[in-house]
Formats: C-alpha cells, sequence, structure tokens
C-alpha cells in the first residue's frame, strides 16, 4: 500500500484522545502517492519528449566554451530564417488592438475561426467541411488529449505506430487505454506494416493512429498507401485519427494527401495546427476536424463527446481564435515557399552528413515534417550502452541536443530535427561525427 503523504514525526500513532486523525498535534493527511512506476508517473517522465529532452540536457557541461544545439525537437521559431509570416503576426496584433478579443470563447472556439479552419482544410478535400466539423484546441497537445479521453471507454484499446509521437501513449495511460502497437517498416520508406495492423486488432480495438507527414521518421505517406489505411481500418471497423499537424510541409517526391480524402470508405478525426507550419508553436492554436461525409460520428455521439469535453476544458486564447481568419487568408504563399526551400536545404544537408558519420545510418531521405530517424551502430561504439546513453554523452561532450529513439519506440534509433539554421547544423553533424570517431572501436565486431 502507498505511503501516506504526511505522518507523525515519531511514526507512532495513538489512538485514545486525538480527534480528526490528529497525532500529538500533526494531523495526518489522507493523500497517497502514485505508485513508483504507475502510469501516470511513467506517462510524465518516460512518454514525455520534454521530460527525456530535459534530461539529457543536464548532461550538458555549462561550463563549455561552445553553444548547446538543439537538435532534439521541432521548434525553429528561434531562429531569424524560420521567423513566422508579417501576415500572421499582424493579425495578431489587430485582434489584440480591436478589444473585442478579450472574452471566454465558447468551448468549440469562435464561430468565425472554426468557419475559417474549415474553409482551409476543404481546399484539400473532395467535399466541404462545415464549421460544426471543427472544434478549436489549446495546440495539437489538447487535440491529442480530447480525442483519446472520449474514445477512452473500459476495455477498450487503441492501435498507435511504432515509431511514433510519445504523447498519444502518455494520454492512453492516463486514461487506462490499453494501447498496442503496429510497425513502420524503415525498409519501405515507413510505410505502416497493415498485415501488423490486422494482426494485433480485435472487437475492442475502437481506432488507429497515422502521422502524415511522419514525426518522427520524416517519411510522406501515398495516394495509394493511405487508401490501403482506409480500406484496412473500414475492414476492422475501427475509425483513423490522423496528425496531420505537419500537414503540406512536404518536400520530396511524394504530395501531401489529407487522410480525409478517404472520409467515404472510414470516418476520420484529423489533428492539425498552426504550430508548424506557421512555425508558432507558443501561440496554442490547434483543431480537430470531423472528416466523415456520412456522418457515422454524429450518429455514434462522437461529435457531442468532443463538444462536451472541451466545455469543461480549456481553450486557446480568445485573441489568437480571433486572429485566425485572417492568419488563415492573408499568409502568402511566398512564406510557405520560404519554409519548404529551407527545409529542403536542410534535409539535404541533414542526410548527406549522415551518410558520412560511420556509427549511424539513415534507412530513408527524409522527405516532409522536421525530423528523420536514424540508426545506431552501437557495435561500431565503445562504451556507448543504448541511445539514452549516447544522447547524454554526446550532450555532455559536445553540446549538442538529440531525442534518443526509446522515447518513440524504437530503442538504439535517434531522432535528428534539420528544421535549424543550416550553419548550425553543419555544426552539429560535425560534432556528432568527432564524438564518434572519438568513441570508435579499434577493433570493432559486426553483431548484427
Amino acid at each position: 500500500m502507498a505511503p501516506t503523504a504526511a505522518a507523525s514525526s515519531s511514526g507512532n500513532h495513538h489512538g485514545g484522545g486525538e480527534s480528526g486523525g490528529e497525532s500529538n498535534g500533526s494531523k495526518e493527511w489522507r493523500l497517497t502517492a502514485p505508485t513508483r512506476g504507475g502510469a501516470m508517473a511513467a506517462a510524465g517522465d518516460k512518454m514525455s519528449i520534454r521530460a527525456v529532452r530535459y534530461k539529457i540536457s543536464a548532461s550538458v557541461d555549462e561550463r563549455g566554451p561552445r553553444p548547446v544545439l538543439p537538435l532534439a525537437h521541432g521548434d525553429p521559431s528561434v531562429f531569424p530564417e524560420f521567423r513566422t509570416a508579417a501576415e500572421a503576426e499582424e493579425a495578431v496584433a489587430d485582434a489584440l488592438r480591436s478589444g473585442e478579443f478579450n472574452c471566454y470563447p465558447a468551448g468549440v472556439g469562435l464561430p468565425a475561426a472554426r468557419r475559417a479552419v474549415a474553409d482551409q482544410l476543404s481546399r484539400d478535400l473532395p467535399y466541404k467541411l462545415s464549421s460544426d466539423d471543427i472544434f478549436l484546441t489549446a495546440g495539437g497537445t489538447q487535440a491529442i488529449e480530447v480525442v483519446i479521453s472520449i474514445l477512452a471507454q473500459p476495455g477498450t484499446n487503441i492501435l498507435l505506430p511504432r515509431p511514433g509521437y510519445p504523447n498519444y501513449e502518455a494520454r492512453a495511460a492516463f486514461n487506462n487505454l490499453e494501447v498496442r502497437h503496429f510497425d513502420l517498416i524503415p525498409e519501405k520508406g515507413w510505410e505502416i506494416d497493415l498485415d501488423s495492423v490486422e494482426s494485433i486488432a480485435d472487437k475492442k480495438t475502437t481506432a488507429m493512429v497515422i502521422i502524415n507527414p511522419n514525426n518522427p521518421c520524416g517519411n510522406v505517406y501515398t495516394y495509394e498507401h493511405l487508401s490501403k489505411v482506409a480500406e484496412v481500418a473500414r475492414k476492422l471497423g475501427i475509425l483513423v485519427i490522423a496528425d496531420e499537424v505537419y500537414g503540406n510541409l512536404v518536400f520530396g517526391s511524394s504530395p501531401f494527401v489529407a487522410m480525409g480524402c478517404f472520409g467515404h470508405i472510414v470516418p476520420i478525426l484529423t489533428i492539425g495546427s498552426l504550430s508548424k507550419r506557421w512555425i508558432v508553436p507558443g501561440w496554442r492554436l490547434g483543431w480537430v476536424a470531423i472528416c466523415d461525409p456520412k456522418k457515422t460520428l454524429q450518429e455514434t455521439k462522437i461529435a457531442t463527446l468532443i463538444t462536451n469535453f472541451l466545455n469543461v476544458s480549456t481553450d486557446p486564447a480568445t485573441f489568437i481564435q480571433g486572429a485566425l481568419p485572417n492568419i488563415l487568408k492573408n499568409t502568402k504563399e511566398d512564406f510557405f515557399k520560404r519554409i519548404i526551400d529551407l527545409l529542403m536545404e536542410t534535409s539535404d544537408i541533414c542526410y548527406r552528413g549522415i551518410k558520412d558519420i560511420k556509427c549511424i545510418s539513415c534507412p530513408h531521405k527524409p522527405e516532409g515534417s522536421m525530423f528523420v530517424m536514424v540508426k545506431l551502430n552501437l557495435y561500431l561504439l565503445e562504451g556507448i550502452h543504448d541511445d539514452v546513453d549516447f544522447c547524454c554523452q554526446l550532450a555532455k561532450e559536445e553540446s549538442v541536443i538529440l531525442c534518443p529513439g526509446s522515447v518513440l519506440g524504437m530503442k538504439n534509433w535517434v531522432r535528428i530535427t534539420f528544421a535549424i539554421d543550416s550553419s548550425s547544423l553543419l555544426d552539429g553533424l560535425e560534432r556528432i561525427k568527432s564524438f564518434c570517431q572519438r568513441h570508435k572501436k579499434k577493433y570493432p565486431l559486426n553483431t548484427i
């Protein structure tokens, strides 16, 4: 049984004469700490990129002469070349100055903002969304919270990709929702292993999650592959949660295809955000979109559950919602092209640099998002036990922060972001190369 949060200083409890559970003038509070390794503790610690990143950053030698290079997470907003569009900044400033958006919004979002998102997403779909299909959230993180929470019925399970974005697993743990993993296949450009999806699903499976463009792998799914995903989901009778936070951030041979294009085959809940495409993660504006022309999610009350959840939850800032229509309407294509060109350039730099480092290998050149997954060839390295150890020692010796693959479901891999200025990326890759050369085995044995 878990220990109480407070007890008498002597540890002895006396009965007679004491009232209200007090002993020697000290009250014993009936509070218990979570058991070590419990679901909530694990979700906040082992299933959080932020927590792992902070832990690795603690290894950095603060007296080191070189700047710390953040190659662990997708927030390039601190770099001048990735600054958001002037039109977006002006829209926010105008909304603030208007004095019209200092109020509480409706739980599901301001009507004009919902309508603007519906119009924006409809451009990529063969049918038109309405404002009633859109639910505004405090970033993509709250969108994940909403969707996982409403699906977490007793005894159900959800299918998540491996590797994947750990917030889904963390939120499932908080809601006692069983998680089952299907694999992404590195040798096939990180395609979904649809056979594994079918093998792990059962009558208690409620949904599967896909991330496209993919975080953490950097791949972009083709129309044909997404069509197969939709058919498998229909066969299993499960809905698809399509995480499209990196939607349209593509720079390879495959164009971005919204999963909602297959809404006539299977009901889709799409998660999106301003954070990545507009490079404003701190503005905390996301959405859940119902892409379901057959209205299955209305009939099954999923839409009502989303509304009910948001009515007792926090909201994105009203002035950001007020600015949203003008952000979406006024941002010029030149801005998006500039960001895509930057990501194309830095992804090329990253891929070439990785190929020049013997102890790591990359099975697939990134074509979208801001990341690439890289395998550690530990048999070539001396004194490196696993991916977390690699990242901690790299941070200590070279002041470079990477994301260990174990937090993403792939032990002994690492995720590298290329959403950073090119000179810093080149510097970071050189430091990784120096680290690997310094730790390489003299007589490596290939144990693979």
